[in-house]
Parts: C-alpha cells; structure tokens; sequence
C-alpha cells in the first residue's frame, strides 16, 4: 500500500488516503488527543467538511473513521457548550445526524470511549469494529442535554429498545465485549491491530462491484426502518428487479 496522506499534527482531524489494488481508502482520524476529541466547534465544523471532502474523491471506495488514542470522541467539549457553543447549532443544514451522506460507505474504527456525541458519531457509520479498549456510553441524562443526531432511532435498532434505553436512562459505560454482545460493534479486535483490520474491511468493499455496493447500501437505508413488512418486501423485489433490468441493458449495450 502506499501512503498519501495530507495530515499535520496542528489539524482537528488527519486524513491519510491509501492506494489499494482497487482503489483509495481514506483514513479520517478525529485529532484533539490532549482533549479526548471531545467536539468542539472547529472538530464540529471540521468533521463533516472532511468526510464530504475524501467522498467526493472519484478514487475513494471506503472510509474509515476513527479516533487519535486514548478516545475515539469523549463526546461534546462541555467548555464550549457553556460558553453557549451547544449541540444543535453545528448541524449542517440539508441532512440530519452526526455526519452527511456519503456515496462511499463508512467503517467506525472505534479506538477508545465513544461517549455521548462521540456514540452518535459512531452510530452514523455503516458498521463499527472496536478495539479491545473502546468504549460506550449515552450520557446525555448525566450532563443535562438530549440526542439530537439520530441517537433514540439508530441505537435501539442495533442493540433493542430496553438495552437502549437502559444505556440512556443510567449514562452506564459499556465495554468493547458488551458492545459485541449487544449487536453494537461487530467484532472486536486487539487494540493494536484495529486499524490494520478496519484496512482489509475496506479493501474487501472496494474489492466490489462498486456501483452494486452503492446500491445495496441505499437499499439498506430504503428498507431497514419498514422492518419486517410487506412494503420492505415489496420495495426490495422492485429495486432488484430494476436493477436486473438496468444491468441487462448495460451488458447488452456492450456486446
């Protein structure tokens, strides 16, 4: 693999496009270590600007976010919240949640805590992998806030409504194996070998059909809120059934 990265010490958050056999992975890293990477107002602003930056790169196939040790994202910097820098005044308008929509999917690598802000962070990524060290908390109850990025819908669909709202309810940390128990992540690995893991995930999907990844992907989003219904059915079996058509005309078109 070789290494572009574009990355100082003085940013917010770090990327580091990587050239695989496919394509580009693009490594996003949150980056205020000293302060947990607690969001405050420039890594708020910063986050998002990025992600939509490394998507809109024609050779990026796959992102992974994740956090500069020891935290993935303790959550909100409660300096600025007090200082009237609150949660709600740095959402982007045109989308809801912690991050925008991406044409790429997002693979949370989650090195350490993810409390609160930084849980929600996680829980905007397609699936999460977490070191043996991560961390998991909602502590919105605790320091007075409500989830206003997507929490109370996406939490309870990957972990059940009573393990959600237990989470919400005590502000309890869990561990990285009670994540993995719960449905939260979907393995966990040796701390050392998060990324080198959260890599060969990636390149797996960029490996793919990308433009049958993109589609898969917006049928997950399409169908996972109608549950186990008719019309998720209905709307599954329409799309594939498109997609067929669409894809024999393609084949026809070249031969």
């Amino acid at each position: 693999m070789v290494s572009d990265s574009d990355a100082t010490s003085e940013q917010v958050v770090l990327v580091d496009k990587r050239a695989t056999a496919s394509g580009k992975i693009a490594i996003i890293t949150l980056n205020r270590p000293h302060a947990r990477n607690a969001l405050n107002s420039a890594l708020s602003t910063a986050l998002p600007a990025t992600l939509s930056e490394s998507d809109a790169d024609p050779d990026v196939q796959a992102i992974i976010l994740t956090g500069s040790d020891p935290a993935f994202c303790a959550g909100f910097d409660l300096r600025d919240v007090g200082s009237g820098e609150k949660k709600g005044e740095n959402i982007h308008p045109g989308y809801w949640g912690a991050l925008p929509p991406t044409r790429v999917p997002v693979i949370g690598a989650i090195n350490g805590a993810a409390i609160t802000g930084g849980l929600e962070i996680a829980l905007a990524c397609d699936f999460l992998i977490a070191s043996e060290l991560a961390r998991f908390a909602d502590t919105h109850a605790k320091v007075g806030m409500l989830p206003g990025w997507g929490l109370t819908i996406k939490l309870p669909q990957l972990i059940g409504v009573a393990r959600a709202r237990r989470m919400s309810l005590t502000s309890e940390i869990i561990d990285a194996q009670t994540a993995y128990q719960w449905g939260l992540v979907t393995e966990v690995i040796p701390h050392a070998e998060l990324l080198s893991r959260a890599m060969t995930l990636a390149e797996q999907i960029s490996a793919n059909h990308q433009e049958s990844v993109y589609a898969i992907r917006a049928l997950y989003d399409e169908v996972s809120p109608l549950g186990d219904t008719d019309a998720a059915y209905e709307s599954e079996n329409t799309r594939a059934r498109a997609w067929a058509r669409q894809r024999s005309q393609i084949l026809r078109g070249n031969t």
